[in-house]
């Protein structure tokens, strides 16, 4: 197969770091900005094109990786649909009927089109859903979950200014709200929104809404209260907490662990996770964002989309959570 990565920016040279982790080796990246392709070129040895008609002429791509600012996703997406080119989208937060309706053009064609679910692919996450399986903790009844990093180190080698994070439609703490969704609607279910609080709590030089605070419930009455934002420094935040019948399930990324106690146990049983492969620059491992492609890899190679564990019907009934939260805003 051959891959064009669209977008070299810190996903994008992410994504051609994961292909050519599995070993594929006919990767081109395309991205209007020269010092990217440049830097991309140096530092990867792939083909690069600032022209996207000059890539998609030359290197004659069978699959995409849209690693775009979010506005651009379907730009793209729509591009691959109409010359059969299966594709891979980074988490989404606009253009919600566009994704639809594209889920619904490609239900009767092989067309492999995927949205990224990476945080399902950490290895926290698989164990928390791995307790909840094996009813560690009984009934789940309240979580309490925030997460954060400080939008300035996010890419300490540019200004927020620069990129998609501060544009109040894409902006960071708004997108990162239906990225988190994603792998709790995978365990827990669909989410109904109760209440939203959002504010520009910082002095950020952006026109955005630095936090988030989301109060939403899920089915069996399970509630949780999210907190998204961009404020937490000089460290990033992930704190997780699961109240259940019978015990209680934590993870901080502070020690990278996850500890659990029920009703039998008289202490807290301790699992810690491995770092993994930490790039320069960035804060999350390499591992989840590399098994995440090679399953796209093999759900292009068996020919079933079902078998991705997104879609872009669950994309957009999951931007939907996002709107109707913003629509309960509390002033």
């Amino acid at each position: 197969m051959r891959f064009l990565v669209i977008g070299l920016g810190s996903m994008g040279k992410r994504r051609v770091r994961n292909l050519q982790a599995l070993n594929q080796k006919d990767i081109a990246g395309f991205d209007p900005r020269v010092d990217r392709t440049i830097e991309a070129k140096e530092k990867y040895d792939i083909s690069v094109f600032n022209d996207f008609d000059e890539a998609i002429d030359e290197f004659n791509p069978d699959v995409f990786i849209i690693s775009t600012p979010p506005n651009l996703h379907m730009k793209y997406a729509y591009i691959a649909y109409n010359n059969n080119i299966h594709s891979f989208i980074e988490a989404s937060v606009v253009d919600a009927k566009e994704i639809l309706e594209l889920s619904k053009n490609i239900d009767n064609k092989k067309l492999i089109i995927v949205p990224s679910c990476t945080m399902s692919y950490f290895p926290f996450v698989k164990k928390i859903k791995e307790l909840l399986d094996d009813n560690i903790i009984g009934k789940p009844l309240n979580i309490n979950y925030q997460t954060g990093q400080y939008l300035p180190d996010w890419h300490p080698w540019e200004d927020i200014k620069d990129y998609y994070v501060s544009n109040p439609t894409t902006g960071a703490g708004r997108e990162i709200v239906p990225f988190e969704l994603t792998w709790l609607n995978a365990i827990f279910g669909d989410a109904k929104p109760l209440a939203c609080v959002k504010r520009k709590l910082t002095d950020m030089d952006a026109p955005i809404d630095d936090i988030y605070h989301s109060i939403l419930e899920y089915p069996q009455n399970l509630l949780i209260n999210i907190t998204v934002e961009v404020v937490s420094r000089p460290k990033a935040t992930r704190e997780f907490r699961l109240i259940g019948s019978n015990g209680q399930i934590v993870y901080s990324a502070d020690s990278n662990s996850i500890k659990y106690i029920n009703t039998t146990m008289e202490e807290w049983e301790v699992i810690s996770f491995e770092k993994g492969t930490v790039e320069s620059q960035y804060i999350n491992p390499e591992e989840p964002y590399i098994n995440e492609i090679k399953d796209f890899i093999d759900t292009i190679s068996k020919k079933d989309r079902t078998l991705f564990p997104n879609s872009l019907e669950k994309d957009y009934n999951i931007l939907q959570t996002l709107y109707k939260l913003e629509g309960l805003t509390l002033l």
